[in-house]
């Protein structure tokens, strides 16, 4: 009975709760170690040392915390998730054992007390950091935004227990006894570690994985530097930590001067521990969405570090220590409730991908600074100028001005960016936002739900599923009738997440839509309550007459069961999936059917049938092989990249294609780089490859098409550069490393004056040529130089853009595009123009290579008296070919090999058998067959 409730409550379905009851377990177990080991430490630590090391304890914190954020990402880059978790639970028990005999024994000193004061404040934020990086390899991002409710409320029981157990046992047993206990915790974490990994971790591929853990960004203090909004909710993190620090100053001294028996002192900071987290869950649980939703988020934030000012205040009144454990506990209750409940919404507005990028840095970076900033207020104001203590709480009253101006900051923007959103969805135009008057958060939503556009609502439904947000399921659920589908897709899949207790009664009409995705969200809906009614969804639907509704649930249960193996296996997915493929089969005319079975093999996550997305991608059908190409990229099996890449060249499959190969994460990018390094993939498609990287527009992109700079074939980097060029368009904040974009650009211009050269020799030879009778040359001698020349002019064109489009790189890409323009225009004056802005913009030895080939682009580079006048170096014919064929450039090889044949000179033997053993069929075929032509003339003489 208790736990269906539970699964009830939770929406935990069927296969779920034995995973989800070990996460939670895991948590609860890892913060209830915590709060056992956290105030013990804390109070041998102020009992032995005193409150007056507590400043340099901060700084501590904070330098190893920068450190060991840095040391941690490295480490996560060479070995497994898991290894690295398995590491820290050990050592963290080696750890606790040693400061249990330390105690014992009674060996602890100044310099262990530091050590285990920092490690238990790094511990605290690592251990929690793992275990949501596991939960985002455990669950898809279906489950995790219905069941990481569950598993979270195992950290606040566990922050409860763990303090209360503290505060029971350490007067009784002592706190070297008590700290066993934290042992023993973590000892049973490292089984259901074990068990985590077995049951959903270690079935998912690399891809998988990468692709749910993500991938870190570089210095993602530029996004914040660059978003006003992220700025000021950084600065309501830091300068909150700060005041947090110094209540907690307050709060340690006051405790250990009232208190100086160790363990009692111990057992005093795990009650009060345990009652903040108590308090806090109550009041999440009935007060927060009272609060943010009636008072709005702005009073919401505010009512944070206006109680730390009225404590403080009353501080100065009555200097007790009831009243630092008032303001602890405002700071300890409100900031993990209702605090945090209006940041969520007041960062709304913000994209999920720029939030994702960001949170890590502000909740560790930012908070780590902030303690050290903390410690050396602290340092100054109490050892430095010796002020008494009490003046600690004007510095805390000052830094609450500065937090209610970022507050005030931070709501302007939120308006801000809404509004500006909105406005671009509707097609208007602002003029003028400053003066408009700022609704609350809930109210704005709701109006806009209310008589929004179809973008404005469609917009702010998506924000919805970011906060899930029960307060708005009346509005949502109107929205179940509006006329258009894809509001109603919307609001169904909105009513998905939210999850309320009772079903709209407009089912049976959503269910006989012809559109598709609405009928999948309405079944998606459905089985959401299945657990209500059983029989509901796929004991019904999935035998329904109507083959939509039929074979669309097929396709939701597939989505559905992706991960959970007893919902599949109960369901008897596998057998449905192999009926319906005979189905299919014998009536492959009914193309909707074929497209959502395809669909559902994509979705299953049941390698056995990835051979029917195999016999499609190549279907006549353009609508039938493009489900094909996303249901393979579904699948995230490394099987099918190789596959998907041979349709990039098509125009009509390109953007599907790489949607499909963007489903795959961020790592996919180095195995397509990979593939082009060792030439696994055909010239003609990894002219393309660089596409897929822009699509991903990160720092992980530019990384990879860098490499590809080195790249030998032209197109392949020319295709690299334009990447490069409209990631720096397109995202500014992006790095681009300016040492590499000078060496390409000089690689470029040595490539250009090769290039130059030859032409001017071919231009030489075919002068004299005309001179000659057309008995001497053959006419399709001429022919072949003249394509040869043509070929070296287009190259030069190729070679002038890859050089400019680097340049943009490397200086305001508006000022380069703007002398290319005058560069290549036919008007003499602009052309003069653009030379005399680039001599002036240009410098140093950039400028002494660049500037003869600029002013040899803007002349004839066909006259004979320009060539003396750049005194290119003229080589010989046979030295021109040699140049050229050195160039790993297909065409110009085959161009250089048909005009020896047609030469019929056969001093060019030996330098053409050199190409007769290359791997690639065109080149030896060309070869072989100017060989052959000049043979066959030395047999004629």
């Amino acid at each position: 009975m208790f736990l269906n409730l539970i699964k009830k409550t939770f929406d935990i379905r069927e296969g779920e709760f034995k995973i989800s009851f070990y996460m939670l377990a895991y948590i609860f177990l890892v913060i209830a170690s915590l709060l056992i080991i956290k105030p013990t430490v804390n109070a041998l630590f102020l009992s032995e040392l005193g409150i007056e090391n507590l400043p340099l304890a901060f700084l501590l914190v904070a330098a190893t915390a920068i450190i060991s954020s840095y040391a941690y990402s490295r480490a996560l880059a060479r070995y497994s998730l898991k290894k690295i978790i398995r590491f820290t639970l050990f050592v963290s028990i080696i750890l606790i054992v040693v400061l249990a005999l330390l105690l014992r024994f009674h060996l602890l000193n100044k310099w262990a007390l530091y050590f285990f004061y920092v490690w238990v404040a790094i511990h605290a934020v690592l251990s929690a950091s793992q275990f949501w990086v596991m939960a985002n390899l455990v669950y898809n991002a279906r489950e995790a935004k219905r069941l990481f409710g569950f598993i979270g409320s195992g950290a606040i029981l566990g922050g409860i227990l763990g303090g209360y157990l503290t505060s029971l046992l350490a007067p009784l047993i002592g706190n070297e006894n008590v700290i066993f206990i934290a042992a023993l915790f973590l000892g049973i974490c490292i089984l259901l570690l074990n068990k985590i990994w077995k049951a959903r971790v270690i079935k998912l591929n690399t891809f998988k994985q990468k692709k749910r853990t993500g991938v870190r960004e570089v210095k993602p203090i530029t996004l914040i530097k660059n978003s006003k909004h992220l700025t000021y909710l950084a600065g309501i993190v830091g300068v909150s930590v700060i005041v947090a620090k110094l209540v907690d100053y307050l709060y340690s001294d006051f405790a250990s001067a009232s208190i100086p028996d160790p363990d009692e002192l111990a057992s005093f900071f795990a009650f009060w521990f345990s009652t903040f987290n108590l308090l806090s869950l109550l009041i999440q649980l009935f007060f927060t969405q009272r609060v943010v939703g009636v008072w709005g988020v702005g009073f919401s934030l505010m009512l944070l570090p206006l109680g730390i000012f009225a404590g403080a205040a009353l501080f100065f009144v009555i200097p007790e220590l009831s009243v630092i454990i008032f303001i602890k506990a405002v700071d300890g209750t409100l900031k993990q409730s209702i605090h945090k409940s209006a940041t969520e919404l007041l960062s709304l507005p913000l994209a999920f991908d720029l939030k994702n990028k960001t949170k890590s840095f502000i909740d560790v970076v930012v908070d780590s600074v902030a303690t050290g900033i903390a410690g050396f207020i602290l340092i100054f104001a109490i050892k430095g100028l010796e002020l008494p203590v009490y003046y600690i709480t004007s510095i805390i009253i000052l830094l609450v001005g500065v937090w209610m101006f970022f507050i005030y900051k931070v709501r302007q923007e939120y308006f801000q960016t809404f509004r500006e959103n909105l406005a671009e969805l509707a097609n208007i135009k602002l003029k003028d936002t400053t003066n408009t008057k700022n609704v609350s958060v809930v109210a704005g939503m709701k109006s806009v739900f209310k008589s929004g556009s179809e973008g404005q609502i469609l917009f702010m439904l998506q924000k919805l599923q970011e906060i899930n947000d029960k307060r708005f399921i009346k509005e949502v659920e109107l929205l179940v009738d509006h006329p258009s589908v894809k509001v109603k897709t919307a609001a169904i899949q909105s009513l998905y997440f939210l999850n309320s207790n009772s079903m709209i009664a407009q089912i049976p009409t959503l269910l006989q839509s012809d559109d598709e995705d609405l009928v999948e969200a309405t079944l998606a809906y459905l089985l959401l309550h299945a657990q209500k009614n059983e029989n509901i969804v796929f004991d019904v639907y999935l035998e329904d007459k109507k083959p939509l509704i039929a074979t669309t649930a097929l396709v939701s249960l597939a989505r559905e069961s992706r991960d959970n193996y007893s919902l599949r296996t109960n369901y008897k997915l596998h057998d449905r999936i192999k009926r319906e493929i005979s189905v299919v089969k014998e009536n492959e005319n009914d193309l909707e059917r074929l497209q959502l079975l395809l669909k559902t093999v994509g979705a299953a996550n049941i390698s056995e049938f990835h051979y029917f997305i195999h016999d499609y991608l190549l279907y006549p059908n353009e609508a039938v092989q493009k489900t094909a190409i996303i249901a393979a990229g579904q699948t995230l099996s490394p099987e099918f990249i190789p596959l998907l890449v041979v349709f990039l060249p098509s125009k009509s499959l390109r953007y599907t294609t790489i949607m499909a190969l963007q489903n795959y994460g961020q790592q996919v990018q180095h195995t397509l780089l990979e593939m082009i390094k060792a030439h696994t993939v055909s010239i003609e498609i990894a002219r393309f490859i660089p596409l897929v990287f822009k699509a991903f527009h990160s720092q992980d992109s530019v990384r990879c098409l860098f490499q590809l700079l080195e790249d030998k074939d032209l197109a392949v980097r020319l295709a690299a550069i334009r990447a490069l060029s409209d990631l720096k368009t397109d995202y500014p904040n992006l790095h681009f490393n300016n040492s590499k974009i000078v060496a390409s650009i000089y690689d470029e211009c040595k490539l250009y004056h090769n290039t130059l050269s030859a032409m001017h020799t071919q231009i030489i030879v075919s002068y004299r040529n005309r001179k000659k009778s057309k008995e001497i040359i053959s006419e399709a001698e001429r022919d072949a130089r003249a394509s040869l020349l043509e070929l070296l002019e287009r190259r030069l064109d190729a070679g002038l853009e890859r050089i400019f489009k680097l340049l943009g790189l490397k200086y305001k890409q508006n000022d380069i595009t703007i002398a290319y323009a005058g560069l290549v225009s036919e008007k003499q004056e602009a052309r003069t123009n653009a030379i005399e802005f680039l001599d002036n913009l240009l410098s140093g030895e950039l400028k002494r290579k660049l500037l003869p080939i600029i002013e040899s682009s803007a002349v004839d580079v066909t006259s004979e008296e320009v060539i003396h006048q750049f005194k290119q170096k003229i080589g010989t014919e046979l030295e021109c070919f040699q140049l050229l064929l050195e160039a790993n450039d297909q065409k110009l090889k085959l161009a250089v090999f048909f005009l020896m044949g047609k030469q019929q000179d056969k001093k060019y033997l030996p330098l053409l058998k050199k190409y007769l053993e290359e791997d690639n069929f065109k080149i030896r075929s060309f070869a072989q067959e100017a060989i052959d032509e000049l043979e066959n003339v030395k047999n004629e003489l």
